[in-house]
């Protein structure tokens, strides 16, 4: 089910960080209180850009170890890009937890959006430091005058650092002179009255192979929808730049990013109406993936979502397809989802969903195959009593042709190799069954051309020797060997010659196992004898191979018809 779900997914919505970029966070800017524009990060920055990136170690649990040349990050990717920022200006974290030692935390939230620690910074010198999202941690502000200069230029340069697409955290800080009691460790007492000190910009770069897999995306059908917990405008660069929103306007939908604060004061009928013009989602907490995935699913999309927390396991239940992260993601996230990315990106998600839909494709291939040659054989022995009041089959050369054609070349066509053009498609209906776009007539016509094709060599066989053992002979070969000749038919709906006859190893082996298996039962005198067979001339093998192979001629001239009236 999981693979058919894929197969027809028509949404992706999908993690930026890590999923859609690198997750390798490099600090690039940052800007302090009483600068006119940011500084770049270097080696050699300020008095007021080093104390900045010192007090934002200090409210980090990540850490970077080096090893020779080699760095290893270890914690989140936001975290480690200020600590090896801070280290390359000649301030280890190690050395700065030892001269400002941690006396409390609060970790980092996804509701909050912020992140806390105390530390002593000398004898009743103590400090709160919060990062975290601007927009969050600019509400915690004391509100003085001096504040609201800071926040005003503070957020002039956080646009301009997300139109860079940049990430940008804020830092603040408030003085205590005593440590605070376990009752204070709250976020309503420590995170409130803050000064904002400054702002840190750092990038994610894109996936190079997610630009070109939001472009398969959209050649199959297939809506790619960002979720972020970025800042709206970093949010809406990344995307423009990989191409969730295009560079030119598309006349269908608006293409736009709004952010969670907006999307909380959307009813549910506002939301359906305008989801369709929505491809970026910032600032959205997990509870919100929800409502967009229960939204998509009221237009009678196919939704695939992503996540990697164990907030986001409800939304990984209820959307058609949940993909858990492999590398970041929760064991409660990898339960709630349908399947786990092992390298946590977009593209492979792309790739899944051209394996599911070649996958579902074989499927048609298998059941439209099995069906339509035993139709063939029903018509072929029910039409034959009701004219001639005789089988053109015993019951063991029944057996004999399921064995043959049945099995082998069946199972081969299920190892088919993903048409080139499969991803050119639009993605199936949630409602549309196997049958669809015409299969089933198809399926009825092939079963109706093997059972008169049986019928043609029973008569002939029966004429040409004068027996009801030599009509069954050639009926017994032409509805085998058609069936093993038509499995190459089912391959593809284009051309056999386009496709290359030949280029499915799996059912060559197939066909010449059948073909061989039914030399022995019809050349071999005693084994012919004991399925009711008897020796034919060779012209009248030959009649009977030549009808067995009017399925390729007729299958061909029925596929140009089919791709005429296409491009009609």
């Amino acid at each position: 089910p999981a693979v058919e779900t894929l197969g027809s997914a028509s949404v992706i919505c999908s993690d930026k960080t890590g999923t859609l970029t690198q997750n390798r966070m490099t600090l690039v800017q940052a800007w302090a209180d009483g600068m006119p524009e940011p500084e770049r990060i270097s080696s050699q920055n300020t008095d007021k850009i080093r104390r900045l990136l010192a007090l934002g170690t200090l409210c980090c649990d990540g850490s970077v170890v080096f090893h020779g040349m080699e760095e290893q990050h270890i914690g989140d990717p936001t975290e480690t890009a200020i600590v090896l920022a801070a280290h390359k200006c000649g301030m280890p974290k190690d050395a700065l937890n030892a001269e400002s030692p941690r006396l409390a935390e609060l970790p980092f939230d996804s509701d909050r959006k912020l992140m806390t620690t105390v530390c002593r910074f000398g004898e009743g010198d103590y400090r709160v430091i919060v990062k975290g999202a601007f927009d969050m941690l600019s509400q915690r502000c004391a509100a003085t005058d001096e504040n609201a200069r800071r926040l005003a230029a503070a957020a002039r340069v956080t646009d301009e650092m997300g139109q860079q697409a940049l990430r940008v955290l804020a830092l603040g800080v408030k003085t205590l002179d005593h440590v605070p009691a376990e009752s204070e460790l709250t976020s309503e007492t420590l995170e409130s009255g803050l000064e904002l000190i400054g702002l840190v910009g750092m990038i994610d770069p894109p996936r190079e192979e997610a630009k070109e897999a939001v472009a398969v995306c959209r050649q199959a059908g297939i809506r790619p929808i960002m979720i972020t917990g970025d800042h709206v405008v970093t949010a809406s660069a990344i995307a423009r730049a990989i191409g969730i929103i295009p560079e030119r306007p598309d006349p269908d939908h608006d293409n736009r990013a709004i952010t969670g604060a907006e999307l909380q004061a959307m009813s549910e009928a506002q939301l359906d109406d305008e989801v369709e013009d929505i491809s970026v989602y910032a600032r959205v907490s997990p509870e919100d993936k929800i409502r967009i995935v229960k939204a998509w699913q009221r237009k009678d999309q196919v939704v695939a979502m992503t996540g990697d927390g164990v907030n986001d396991a409800p939304a990984l239940k209820a959307a058609d397809i949940g993909c858990a992260m492999g590398i970041t993601g929760t064991d409660v996230a990898k339960g709630a989802a349908d399947m786990t990315l092992t390298d946590d990106n977009f593209a492979t998600i792309v790739e899944a969903v051209r394996q599911g839909r070649g996958i579902y494709a074989n499927i048609k291939k298998c059941v439209g195959f099995l069906l339509g040659t035993n139709i063939g054989e029903l018509l072929s022995v029910f039409v034959s009593m009701l004219l001639f009041r005789v089988s053109p089959f015993l019951s063991m050369q029944l057996l004999w042709i399921n064995l043959v054609t049945d099995s082998l070349p069946a199972i081969a066509l299920g190892m088919e190799a993903i048409d080139e053009g499969v991803m050119n498609d639009r993605p199936k209906s949630k409602n549309e069954g196997v049958f669809a776009h015409g299969m089933g007539l198809q399926v009825v016509l092939q079963g109706v051309m093997f059972g008169a094709l049986a019928l043609i060599g029973f008569s002939v066989g029966r004429s040409l020797t004068g027996t009801l053992a030599g009509g069954r002979t050639m009926a017994f070969m032409v509805m085998a060997l058609s069936q093993v000749f038509h499995a190459f038919n089912m391959r593809s709906g284009r051309s056999l010659i386009k496709t290359g006859p030949f280029t499915n190893k799996y059912l060559n082996g197939a066909a010449l196992l059948s073909i061989a298996m039914m030399c022995l039962v019809l050349f071999i005198p005693p084994v012919a004898s004991a399925f009711g067979l008897i020796m034919m001339t060779p012209w009248q093998y030959v009649c009977g191979l030549l009808l067995a192979l009017v399925p390729i001629p007729a299958l061909e001239l029925a596929k140009a018809l089919n791709l005429v009236r296409h491009h009609k």
